[in-house]
């Protein structure tokens, strides 16, 4: 079964950025930024992602703490 959502995006994040998406979740939960919005602008400017890719790593990662 294909894979919806956020984690669609995996694949092509890690292909293109040379990061596995580990790293990238570990980036998010060590930045002090903690609004979605801040958390892809930073990953946009800093890090040179698309918006696409990072609004996906943000909303994964903050989807997943929440459930913790």
């Amino acid at each position: 079964m294909a894979t919806k959502g956020p984690a669609s995006y995996f694949p092509s994040i890690e292909k293109k950025y040379g990061l596995p998406i580990t790293e990238w979740k570990a980036l998010i939960r060590t930045s002090p930024l903690t609004k979605h919005m801040e958390l892809v602008n930073w990953l946009k400017s800093e890090h040179g992602l698309g918006h696409g890719h990072a609004n996906a790593l943000v909303a994964h990662t903050l989807t997943e703490d929440a459930g913790k």
